[in-house]
């Protein structure tokens, strides 16, 4: 009987989970297709898997061996890459909105699929929950956002 029950409870929990999934997934990668990706290039990209400040530190290695093989100060050859990479940063490339703005467009666009009935208000709340806790990127701690994949 025990045995019985419990797989009836691991069933029932998987059936469950699927359920959220799915849920939970389809939605997302369906709004998904309507936002632009923007192409990370390499000057911005920050390295797979590498905590917020790695690109910073990199950065900050690579002046100072830089320095150290030309003989100068250190803050010199990081003052001269900054302005390098401030001439060719492309003039026509859009600024990154914002976390705040990137969350008001993810809740007008979750609010709308409510409103049109794709989506239910609680599906839109999870959605929402989700991003905000790092399950999906563009939230505040997926990639993508400001601090990368743990940067809250």
């Amino acid at each position: 009987m025990s045995r019985t029950i419990r797989r009836k409870h691991l069933l029932a929990g998987l059936a469950t989970a699927g359920v959220l999934g799915v849920g939970i997934a389809a939605p997302t990668i369906a709004f998904a297709a309507d936002t632009p990706t923007p192409t990370p290039s390499a000057s911005t990209a920050p390295a797979p898997g590498a905590a917020p400040g790695a690109k910073a530190d990199r950065q900050g290695e690579f002046a100072e061996a830089l320095a150290k093989e030309l003989g100068v100060p250190t803050d010199k050859v990081t003052a001269a890459l900054e302005k390098i990479r401030e001439q060719h940063r492309p003039t026509d490339r859009p600024q990154r909105p914002s976390a705040e703005d990137r969350q008001a467009a993810l809740k007008q666009r979750l609010d709308q699929a409510v409103k049109d009935g794709k989506l239910t208000q609680e599906q839109a709340d999870a959605i929402t929950k989700a991003v905000e806790a790092g399950v999906f990127p563009g939230g505040h701690r997926g990639p993508g956002g400001h601090g990368g994949p743990a940067g809250k």
